[in-house]
C-alpha cells in the first residue's frame, strides 16, 4: 500500500470503473463516489435518462464497487451542478452562443466541488476515467498531455482546469486504449464491461436542447426571420435557440445551394445564413483564458488548435491581443468556430490552454 487515498468520480460507465481498479491495484487506498447532479425529476424518468446522470448509473457504479471491494457513496452536487451547468447552458443559447456544458461540469462540478468536498475528508487525490495524461514540466507548472490513444483523446473538455486542481488529480486510463479498457473490464467480468458509451449530454437525453431550455425557462421562444448577410429575408426558423454558427442541417430552407449558420442575433431574433466560404474563418478570437503548459503567453507562437471537441486541429499563429483575450490566425480557414465553444491550443503533445471563442473574421 502506498497509503494515499484517492476518491474516485464513478459515473457507471466502462472507464471510471477500471479506473477504480487500476488505482486500487496501484496500492492507493480508494473510494468509489458517484456526483448526484439530476434535479427534482420523476424516478421513472430518471431511469429512463441513465447515461452519467441518472439512477441507472449509480447502481452500476455501486455494483462495480461491491465487486471491487471498494467503500461507495453517493454525495449531492444539485445546487452546484444547476448553477455552473444547467444555468450556463440555457443562458448561453438564450444569448445566441453555443455552449459546452461538459467543460463547465468539469471544471465547476466533478472538479472544483468534489476535489474539495473529498479533500475535506482526508483525500489526497480526486481521479476520473478521462483519456487524458497529467505531467508536471521542467518549468514546474502542470499539464495535461493527450491520452495514449489519440482516438479517445479528451484533452479538449479539460483544458479548463487549474494548477491546484491537476495536482490533485490521478487519470490512470490515459495510458491506454479504449479497447484495451474495456477488454479489461471484460477480463474483470465487471459488470459495466459491455455498457456502451454515454454520447449525449446527460441532462438533455433525447437531443431536444431547444424543449429543454424552453422547460427551464417556462416560455417559448419566437419565430423569426432567416436573413443573408445583406440583409434579404429567405424563410421562417423556429427560434434562435434551435440553431448554431456553423450548422448545416434541419435549417428547413432551400436555396439551391448548401446552407449554413453564419451568426445568431437574439437581439433582432434574426438568424444570419449564406454559403459555405461565407461560414470560414482565418482569424479565432477568444477570452476567459486559462493557461496549463506555461503562465502566459508572452509572445506570438505556432501552435495546433482545435475549436470544437470533434475538430481534427489545425495549426496557427496565436498570440495575446488583450490582457485577457487571444486571437489564432490559422493557416487554413476553418469552418464552425461557434462563439461559446472552447479554442484549445497544444504544444506538442501538451495543452498550452485555451480559452472561450467570442468570434473569428476572414
Amino acid at each position: 500500500m502506498n497509503g494515499k487515498k484517492v476518491v474516485v468520480g464513478m459515473s457507471g460507465g466502462v472507464d471510471s470503473s477500471v479506473a477504480a481498479y487500476l488505482l486500487k491495484e496501484q496500492g492507493y487506498e480508494v473510494i468509489g463516489v458517484t456526483m448526484q447532479i439530476w434535479q427534482d425529476e420523476e424516478e421513472t424518468l430518471l431511469e429512463e435518462n441513465g447515461g452519467c446522470c441518472g439512477l441507472e448509473a449509480v447502481e452500476d457504479a455501486r455494483r462495480v464497487a461491491v465487486k471491487l471491494g471498494i467503500p461507495y457513496y453517493v454525495m449531492n452536487f444539485k445546487s452546484e451542478f444547476q448553477k455552473s451547468v444547467i444555468d450556463y447552458f440555457v443562458n448561453e443559447y438564450i444569448a445566441g452562443r453555443t455552449p459546452n456544458p461538459c467543460i463547465a461540469c468539469n471544471r465547476y462540478v466533478k472538479w472544483e466541488s468534489l476535489l474539495k468536498r473529498s479533500l475535506s475528508i482526508g483525500a489526497d487525490y480526486i481521479a476520473t476515467g478521462h483519456y487524458a495524461r497529467i505531467e508536471r514540466l521542467a518549468n514546474g507548472r502542470y499539464s495535461l498531455k493527450t491520452s495514449a490513444g489519440d482516438k479517445k483523446d479528451q484533452t479538449y473538455a479539460l483544458y479548463n482546469l487549474t494548477q491546484e486542481q491537476l495536482a490533485k488529480t490521478l487519470m490512470p486510463v490515459g495510458m491506454y486504449e479504449k479497447e484495451e479498457i474495456r477488454n479489461l473490464a471484460k477480463k474483470l467480468n465487471l459488470p459495466v464491461a459491455h455498457k456502451p458509451d454515454s454520447q449525449d449530454i446527460c441532462f438533455v437525453p433525447d437531443g431536444d436542447y431547444a424543449s429543454f431550455i424552453e422547460r427551464e425557462r417556462d416560455v417559448a421562444f419566437p419565430e423569426g426571420n432567416f436573413v443573408t448577410r445583406d440583409g434579404i429575408v429567405v424563410g421562417k426558423h423556429k427560434g434562435v435557440i434551435h440553431y448554431t454558427v456553423g450548422q448545416r442541417k434541419r435549417l428547413g430552407i432551400a436555396l439551391g445551394y448548401p446552407v449554413f449558420v453564419l451568426e445568431i442575433r437574439p437581439e433582432t431574433n434574426e438568424v444570419v445564413v449564406g454559403r459555405r466560404e461565407e461560414s470560414l474563418i482565418r482569424r479565432v478570437r477568444a477570452d476567459n483564458l486559462n493557461f496549463m503548459s506555461v503562465e502566459d503567453l508572452t509572445e506570438p507562437r505556432r501552435l495546433w488548435a482545435k475549436i470544437r471537441y470533434n475538430h481534427k486541429g489545425a495549426w496557427c499563429m496565436a498570440q495575446k491581443t488583450g490582457e485577457n483575450e487571444i486571437c489564432c490566425t490559422f493557416d487554413i480557414p476553418q469552418q464552425g468556430a461557434a462563439p461559446g465553444q472552447a479554442l484549445v491550443l497544444y504544444d506538442g503533445e501538451y495543452v498550452l490552454g485555451g480559452g472561450t471563442i467570442t468570434g473569428g473574421e476572414l
